[in-house]
């Protein structure tokens, strides 16, 4: 299951700057994703982040990590945010940080799902760039109504 950006739109509340995910290249419900970001010079956070040597924070690395995670939550539900619902970044843990993520980077976000339970999700994530490792966790979400 391919997702563009118009569709990745509709299953994240999240607008430019923080919208994180750009394609989805595979999902299989209630399994796993496969996901990217190019990492973009113009990004702003480059702006005050070793201007000298642009470096894409890790948090943002989590985050895009936690966003792919989310699509493969509300696909797998079959709910939207227009719906009411969020997913929640509740926790990462065993967080390793092994290569800087720098502008050209093509950062392939991988999630897949070891536990779900009453709305509270368990993901085994990996962010790679040409196959080498950037980024490893272990992500957990909660899904909320809101509104």
């Amino acid at each position: 299951m391919v997702m563009d950006i118009n569709e990745i739109r509709e299953y994240l509340p999240h607008r430019y700057p923080f919208l994180l995910v750009d394609r989805v290249t595979e999902l299989t419900l209630g399994e796993s994703i496969v996901a990217y970001k190019n990492v973009s010079i113009n990004e702003p956070f480059f702006n005050g982040h070793f201007p000298h040597h642009p470096i894409m924070p890790g948090v943002l690395v989590v985050e895009a990590l936690a966003q792919a995670c989310g699509i493969l939550g509300f696909k797998t539900v079959n709910k939207l945010p227009a719906d009411g619902y969020v997913y929640y970044l509740v926790g990462s843990d065993n967080v390793r940080f092994k290569r800087p993520v720098m502008p050209g980077d093509k950062l392939e976000l991988r999630a897949q799902v070891e536990r779900e339970k009453r709305g509270i999700w368990k993901f085994k994530c990996q962010a790679t760039i040409d196959g080498e490792l950037a980024v490893e966790a272990d992500i957990t979400c909660a899904e909320r109504k809101v509104a």
